[in-house]
């Protein structure tokens, strides 16, 4: 058992836990901690783009209204506020660190997304925006002397005293390893991989959203996961996302006869909220008796395609479609849960000494559905947010290095032999989540999931060494979660669609938490 002491550990080095680290570098040394390397998380793989009002043709106010309208009812207006009015400070301050946003001419250049009423999504390289950002905050961090990485290491479980969070335990290659520290950031990302077709990355297992429930932290609107429309559906392909921008440049859906059909179920048709187009394209399936839709983009100038979604186009390439003159088969995944960890607007969590920042974070600013585009945005203002609040830590009590070490789980021997093949499970899991948690769900399918993961309970009653164990037993509990509140919640509000109670109901207005130990409490 390796022993550690910092002033701030960060978990998670994607464009949150990034910004984090950097403000929480001026008052004292830093730990991020990454499961993988370094640029191996969702912000690395986030095409469209970053919403900010920057341009003259639009105003804080217009962006406001967008993301409550998206969110459906369940918007933390406070929250929102802070998002869109210090969004264009943040994206400034990377602009002057070196980030290069794509221009027309010397102006920076603008797209449009589903349910944004002006042109205000800045990209980079075309559809690398994520990767672009991504670099900045990098080179920013490294050149950081108070900043310090320890990749492949996976989190195991925070170090928690009368509800006071001291730490955490996290594993790598060789050895475990106890770090101390003042504050702790969690900025872990999302938890598609618990679906079986998700455009996140395979870190993407819940992972912090699981270590904070243990920890005894709340919880919050789990049941409100997005599923991205348009993901690439071949069979021998990764699921690479087909950024929403392709509709916003003018992109069309259709349906195997070539029927465009997304006017009839919207009048934004192809520009609809991401939940509505989903539906859509799950209605279109099964009145077809397909497994995929087609994306349109023949009509388009073939150059302007190519310089526009290069990344899109020469991936696409290498599996034998050219998206210049082939339609694209597309079909709906995972791709962003609006629910985790509930913080207020610094990122502070039930839990004394912890904060979050994120997609692993619940503040409310996406409601019950995430306008596209503004999750870096997000991890930007509320990385920084987090960052500072959690700076304001100045002094904490340790226990000694010893004590902890002998309380440590990690120092306990692992009981893998109880089941024998945890990458099988992992894979029935994953298919249980999408067949009945997924677009559309219902009491029956919710209960169906629910029994299944029921034959895997055991596992969260374990202790595990090794990354993948420790994914499975995260999933399994995020798994968890998620179905309990969706049965919970008996209406359809955002991205959550129950086909037995398709109306809004009374709760409208409510968000659900869950804690450990209480299972999933009602509406509050």
């Amino acid at each position: 058992m390796q022993n550690i002491t910092t002033d701030f550990l960060v978990i998670g080095s994607g464009i949150a836990g990034l910004r984090a680290a950097i403000e929480l570098s001026a008052h004292g040394r830093v730990i991020i901690v990454t499961k993988d390397i370094p640029t191996e998380s969702s912000t690395e793989y986030a095409q469209g783009g970053v919403a900010v009002v920057l341009s003259d043709e639009d105003e804080v106010g217009i962006h406001f209204e967008d993301t409550i309208k998206a969110g459906d009812g369940l918007c933390r207006e406070k929250a929102v506020h802070v998002l869109v009015e210090e969004g264009p400070q943040r994206i400034s301050e990377l602009i002057t660190w070196g980030a290069e946003f794509d221009r027309e001419g010397t102006k920076l250049a603008f797209t449009i997304e589903a349910a944004h009423s002006r042109r205000r999504i800045l990209h980079a390289h075309g559809d690398s925006t994520g990767r672009e950002l991504e670099r900045v905050l990098i080179s920013k961090a490294r050149a950081d002397k108070n900043i310090r990485r320890l990749p492949f290491c996976t989190a195991v479980d925070l170090i928690i005293e009368r509800n006071r969070c001291k730490g955490g335990y996290v594993i790598s290659a060789e050895n475990g390893v106890c770090i101390e520290a003042v504050s702790t950031v969690l900025a872990t990302g999302g938890a598609g991989q618990i679906f079986s077709r998700t455009t996140n990355p395979a870190v993407a297992t819940g992972d912090g959203m699981a270590i904070a429930y243990r920890a005894g932290a709340v919880l919050e609107d789990m049941e409100f996961v997005q599923f991205h429309p348009t993901a690439l559906f071949i069979p021998s392909a990764p699921q690479f996302l087909l950024s929403e921008a392709m509709r916003g440049e003018g992109a069309l859906l259709k349906n195997k006869e070539g029927e465009m059909f997304m006017k009839r179920y919207h009048p934004d048709a192809e520009l609809a909220p991401r939940d509505v187009v989903s539906r859509a394209i799950i209605s279109e399936m099964a009145a077809t008796g397909t497994d995929h839709v087609y994306l349109d983009l023949r009509h388009l100038d073939s150059g302007f395609i190519k310089g526009r979604f290069p990344r899109i186009y020469s991936t696409c390439l290498e599996h034998s479609i050219d998206i210049t003159v082939d339609l694209v088969p597309v079909s709906p995944a995972a791709h962003y849960i609006m629910g985790g960890v509930k913080t207020d607007t610094n990122g502070c969590t039930s839990v004394r000494g912890l904060y979050a920042a994120g997609e692993v974070a619940c503040t409310g600013v996406h409601g019950a559905n995430r306008l596209a585009s503004n999750s870096l945005l997000e991890g930007l203002v509320y990385g920084y947010r987090a960052g500072k609040a959690a700076a304001q830590r100045k002094t904490a009590s340790f226990r000694t290095r010893n004590s902890m070490a002998e309380d440590n789980a990690l120092v306990r021997e692992s009981r893998t032999d109880v089941f024998t093949d945890s990458n099988e499970i992992r894979a029935e899991l994953r298919k249980v989540m999408w067949q009945n948690v997924g677009i559309i769900r219902s009491k029956a399918s919710l209960d169906k999931a629910l029994e299944c993961l029921s034959a895997w309970k055991f596992i969260l009653g374990m202790d595990f060494t090794s990354r993948g164990e420790i994914e499975l037993k995260n999933m399994l509990t995020i798994a968890f979660i998620i179905t309990e509140a969706a049965l919970r919640r008996k209406e359809s509000i955002g991205a959550h669609y129950r086909s037995d109670y398709p109306s809004t109901g009374r709760g409208r207005l409510q968000h659900s938490i869950s804690v450990a130990g209480d299972r999933l409490l009602p509406p509050a």
